[in-house]
């Protein structure tokens, strides 16, 4: 393929990215992206819409999300020069899917980092509720940013950690709840924890199928940021090795951190009890009179929220880094620090994320800008989805060759990017049938109204000019008429 009117190998002999990321960050990276404020913070509403059936409604999603990261593995090392999906996207879609696309997940990641704002101040509200709640929003922006100017190594290192912390924090909850279950333990209200609690009030499906499909909008936030390591492919050590491993464990993580952990808190706490407005995690050792315990999992799922918005930095600034190269962006944007991290970038994100502060302060509910926010989001997270997908259809076509030398090819193939597709158009009706979530879908097409209009004018530059005839040729060489 025609790679040298773009993409360049980064290697540390090269000016460029730096491949610091070693396998225990790419994994906890992958976690921490698979575990985030949707679970912590939208899982209660989730629980109050949907009931039990939540538990299917998160296998689901964790299933055809694994089909989208498998294809975008086999793309990602099909060549190793692509810094992430973008990149593939506008060699097998054209200049302007690797516009469209980089851009797009530069605003998911900058609405989900304001949820994640948003969700930050709420849990600082547990303890000190006196405290307005722009002040640990702004807090955490200017903490967040701070934590990436140095190394992507200091990235990787804080997001390990912060990684950590939510998995033992998840595994502590499943044992303790187990405990509460086998020993019939009795909250204060006079609920007795017990696996029945999942089927005994109304089955698995209580709140019928409207409510089954209402737990699909607020769970698909849930899993924002699975892709993450896609956009890490250019600074990641060994990523032949590590990329697949990291991808091969998410339906693993899913049953843990997902179908588990909430299954042990509807055991425990009835699902009717659970409030939609609060963390579940938190008031499961809240109605156990556990209070010391719920402040240190509220400490937790803050920490969670963290560590969602400081991988959101991290992948917008590299992803408006790749765009700047491709001219995409301004080329202030493109420049790197001694360290070799894209400041620049770095302070665009952090000054976008400043909205969260302000949502904060005129906003009146917590949980309602946290919905509209994450529902924006949930469907922009889609569109990159499905051009990834797209894009595979397209590799698949164009380049058989390389699949049939891919050491990690997709299971089912262009079958499933179709079946995948399909579920994406069921969650966008889903998207629909609830006031908060369909006003938040009418105003998400004003995005790539915006986008249309800019790439509109950016196409007539001299460098978009060459790009997409370099890609007209390579569709010719490959796919001949």
């Amino acid at each position: 393929m025609s790679e040298d009117t773009r993409i360049i190998t980064n290697t540390d002999e090269q000016p460029g990215l730096s491949r610091q990321l070693s396998n225990r960050h790419i994994q906890l990276m992958a976690i921490g992206g698979a575990i985030g404020t949707g679970l912590f913070m939208g899982s209660g509403k989730t629980i109050s819409l949907a009931g039990p059936s939540v538990l299917f409604v998160y296998m689901i999603i964790g299933t055809m999300l694994f089909f989208v990261m498998r294809a975008m593995g086999e793309l990602l090392l099909s060549n190793t020069g692509y810094r992430s999906f973008a990149d593939f996207a506008g060699d097998y879609l054209g200049p302007w899917a690797g516009f469209f696309t980089g851009w797009t997940y530069w605003f998911c990641w900058i609405v989900t980092g304001i949820a994640d704002v948003i969700a930050i101040a709420g849990y600082v509200a547990y303890w000190w509720g006196s405290l307005p709640l722009w002040i640990p929003a702004l807090a955490a922006v200017v903490l967040l940013v701070a934590l990436n100017l140095p190394t992507v190594k200091a990235f990787g290192e804080t997001e390990f950690w912060f990684a950590l912390i939510k998995i033992v924090a998840i595994v502590t909850l499943i044992v303790v709840g187990l405990a509460m279950v086998f020993t019939s333990f009795v909250a204060p209200n006079g609920s007795e924890s017990s696996f029945g609690n999942l089927w005994n009030d109304g089955g698995f499906f209580p709140t019928g199928p409207m409510g089954f499909v209402a737990g699909f909008q607020i769970a698909t936030f849930a899993f924002v940021g699975i892709e993450l390591v896609g956009t890490a492919a250019a600074e990641t050590k060994d990523p032949e090795r590590n990329l697949p491993k990291a991808i091969n464990s998410i339906p693993i993580r899913v049953m843990l951190f997902y179908v588990v952990a909430l299954a042990v808190i509807m055991s425990v706490t009835p699902w009717r009890e659970i409030s939609g407005d609060s963390s579940p995690f938190v008031a499961m050792f809240a109605l156990a009179g556990l209070g010391i315990a719920a402040s240190v999992v509220n400490f937790v799922v803050l920490t969670s929220a963290a560590s969602s918005a400081n991988s959101g930095i991290y992948s917008t600034s590299r992803m408006v880094y790749g765009l700047a190269q491709d001219g995409d962006a301004p080329g202030v944007f493109a420049r790197l620090t001694p360290r070799r991290v894209p400041a620049n970038a770095l302070y665009l994100s952090g000054v976008f994320l400043l909205s969260g502060v302000v949502m904060v302060v005129v906003g009146d509910s917590i949980i309602e800008a946290f919905t509209i926010v994450t529902t924006i989001s949930s469907l922009c997270f889609m569109f990159v989805w499905s051009m990834i997908l797209v894009s595979y259809i397209v590799y698949r076509r164009r380049r058989p060759d390389l699949h049939e030398r891919s050491a990690f090819p997709m299971p089912g193939g262009v079958v499933m990017c179709y079946v995948v597709l399909a579920f994406f158009g069921f969650l966008v009706w889903a998207f629909t049938q609830k006031t908060d979530t369909l006003h938040a879908l009418l105003v998400t097409p004003a995005w790539f109204v915006v986008l249309g209009v800019v790439w509109s004018v950016l196409r007539r530059r001299p460098v978009q000019m060459a790009r997409a005839a370099a890609h007209q040729a390579d569709a010719r060489d490959t796919h001949p008429r």
